[in-house]
């Protein structure tokens, strides 16, 4: 099978290594990649959002499946047009996709899904959460506990395209849990936590992820496939009884509040920084299920999960998300998968035949281990292998789960 892999972050290099390893693989390509993708596969230079060449390039190259990695296309409607022209797809339409670019429409399917979620405010006071209702980047929530907050959120917000929306602030534990869905059924992956926030104990802007864990220790199987049935499954249903089915992976952010799951939000793809520790979780062949679920076959599939634990380690430039940084010169990789981890490129490029930076979240570094701890420790040491002039990270991504 030739693949097309769209995007070129961290996630798609997690998504590349991972569908590498199917059987069925013959080609793999991606658009436009970045040097980490590039050791796997062909990357070419096409755009993400670039629907007419996206389309040229998979005619030219035989494409059987594309596989897209970034909301941006989704929400502009790149898999409308490979679908319209035969080619198959893994990512919703742009109607579905609008479960991910549009707060107020995600909030309509739920309402008549029966799907619980945050409360919608009419009045904006405090504590409450403001949400930009479109595309954000990961970074158009602002959470208000006090006036002043609210006042800044409200003024940050505005800087944005589009209309903000006001939520009820819930209180509980966070997780994303991803199903792969075929229109009507899902298959979940390992449930997952990221940490958005730019600093050590969760201080700071949002981000688009300083780290993750999975999976999260205190949603055992059962419980997994009770949130399907009660999150996923319903909004599936509903968007195909509005004709328009969604396949692709659809994740929801929960929070495990002390009065039941909540929705804080969807998004149409897989998750990043999630992806990156919960795809070295998969056991079996990734591609033969996305293949599946493109074709709308999903019965009798399911995701097979390894023991133990991964953590990634975001290693961010100095002032992200402010700001990112370009051309600094990368050491350190290369000894980072020496001692066991995977170094998945999120904002990296090749200048001179050297790797520099080229981004905000530059590297992701991803440990297994037999419990979270273990995990923990390894990505940190890992990491500590990788500079260039003003890296950092978070020092306390998935210190939370640690057993005591």
């Amino acid at each position: 099978m030739k693949v097309l892999l769209v995007g070129s972050g961290g996630r798609e290099h997690a998504l590349a290594w991972k569908l590498a390893q199917s059987p069925d693989l013959t080609e793999l390509h991606a658009a436009p990649g970045n040097p980490g993708i590039a050791t796997i596969g062909d990357c070419h230079p096409v755009r993400a959002d670039d629907a007419e060449g996206l389309l040229a390039l998979s005619g030219s190259l035989g494409i059987d499946l594309v596989v897209v990695g970034p909301e941006l296309p989704l929400v502009a409607g790149v898999a409308d047009a490979l679908r319209h022209a035969g080619i198959a797809v893994f990512g919703p339409g742009r109607a579905a996709a609008a479960i991910e670019g549009s707060k107020t429409f995600a909030k309509d399917v739920m309402r008549a899904a029966g799907v619980p979620t945050a409360a919608t405010m009419a009045i904006a006071r405090p504590p409450c959460v403001v949400k930009a209702d479109g595309l954000a980047a990961g970074k158009g929530v602002v959470v208000c506990r006090t006036q002043a907050e609210l006042d800044a959120g409200l003024a940050a917000l505005a800087t944005l395209p589009g209309p903000t929306v006001l939520e009820e602030l819930l209180e509980g534990p966070e997780v994303s849990l991803f199903a792969i869905c075929d229109g009507a059924e899902a298959v979940a992956l390992a449930p997952a936590r990221d940490y958005k926030r730019a600093y050590d104990g969760d201080e700071g802007p949002n981000t688009g992820g300083m780290g993750a864990v999975a999976p999260v220790p205190t949603l055992e199987a059962a419980e997994i496939e009770t949130l399907l049935d009660l999150v996923h499954r319903p909004v599936l249903a509903e968007l195909a009884r509005r004709g328009t089915p969604f396949v692709g992976l659809l994740y929801a952010g929960l929070m495990l509040t002390d009065d039941g799951p909540r929705v804080l939000e969807f998004n149409c793809r897989f998750g990043d920084p999630e992806t990156q520790s919960v795809l070295p979780l998969v056991e079996g062949d990734l591609l033969d299920v996305l293949a599946a679920a493109a074709a709308g076959d999903l019965a009798g599939r399911r995701i097979e999960q390894a023991s133990g634990a991964a953590v990634t380690v975001v290693l961010v430039a100095e002032s992200y998300p402010a700001s990112g940084d370009r051309g600094s010169p990368i050491e350190g990789v290369d000894a980072a998968g020496s001692a066991g981890a995977l170094v998945f490129h999120a904002g990296t490029a090749l200048y001179g035949g050297s790797l520099v930076t080229n981004g905000g979240r530059i590297l992701d570094v991803t440990c297994l281990g037999t419990d979270v701890a273990a995990a923990r420790a390894a990505a940190y040491a890992a990491a500590a292998e990788i500079s260039w002039p003003g890296a950092r990270c978070r020092s306390d991504i998935a210190f939370d789960l640690v057993e005591s």
